[in-house]
């Protein structure tokens, strides 16, 4: 996510491309949403347990990265609002996750993030979809967060997401710095029951190759694009992903 914020950087001094990516995470990690609270998490735990905590730059609540994908696009935008954005790059999501074989949807509802972000039971993303979010028959099987920086041509928008592949995701109630079990419980429940995963649509393990290779395809068709491949692991410093 270091890198994403480069990418960012890199469209507004005019060095940079529109850059779709896709990654995984090594060791597991818990990214909290950019204003969200890090006492939210129970730290120790994840330290013990080698699952690592870090802050996106992005909004939205606590992600669990483990059995997923995930997706980031950074690109410029000339007056286009936060839904449209959100809908265009969906739109692309589903496209892919349609190719890999998942009859995916999306939500067409917006809750009201104020109210539902006052109940604790709110902190992990995967609670509850926004709108233009990825369902598979009414279930979240991707969660989004966007940002925008103001740049000469207009707005920088950067979006992360998160496909999830695997159950892994649930454990995040392990994680949640709660005092009340019950609570924990409620969470837990609302995670079994409110998200689902690609090994549950397509009943075995998830090639993630072919899955990216999927995603890839989906933001062509659903953009008339054509990707130039980059590696931008060079881009990293050593310190970053040693």
């Amino acid at each position: 996510m270091w890198l994403d914020e480069q990418l960012v950087q890199h469209l507004i001094d005019g060095t940079g491309s529109p850059t779709v990516r896709l990654y995984r995470w090594k060791p597991w990690a818990i990214s909290l949403g950019r204003n969200q609270r890090l006492s939210d998490i129970a730290t120790q735990r994840c330290t013990k347990d080698g699952i690592d905590v870090v802050r996106r730059p992005t909004g939205g609540r606590a992600i669990l990265h483990a059995e997923e994908l995930t997706y980031s696009v950074t690109m410029i935008v000339d007056k286009q609002g936060i839904h449209q954005v959100y809908n265009e790059i969906s739109c692309a999501l589903v496209e892919g996750l349609r190719l890999f074989g998942a009859d995916v949807s999306l939500q067409r509802s917006q809750p009201n993030f104020a109210e539902t972000y006052k109940n604790p039971s709110s902190i992990p993303c995967f609670s509850s979809s926004a709108r233009y979010e990825i369902e598979w028959k009414g279930r979240k099987l991707a969660g989004s967060a966007q940002r925008r920086y103001a740049c000469a041509a207009g707005e920088i928008v950067l979006q992360h997401g998160s496909i999830l592949c695997g159950s892994a995701h649930r454990r995040l109630a392990d994680y949640l710095a709660l005092n009340d079990e019950l609570v924990r419980r409620s969470i837990c429940a609302d995670l079994n029951e409110k998200t689902s995963d690609l090994e549950m649509i397509s009943g075995q393990q998830v090639d993630i190759q072919e899955l990216s290779r999927c995603m890839k395809k989906g933001f062509e068709h659903a953009w008339g694009i054509t990707f130039a491949e980059t590696d931008h692991k060079s881009s990293y410093p050593k310190e970053a992903y040693a």
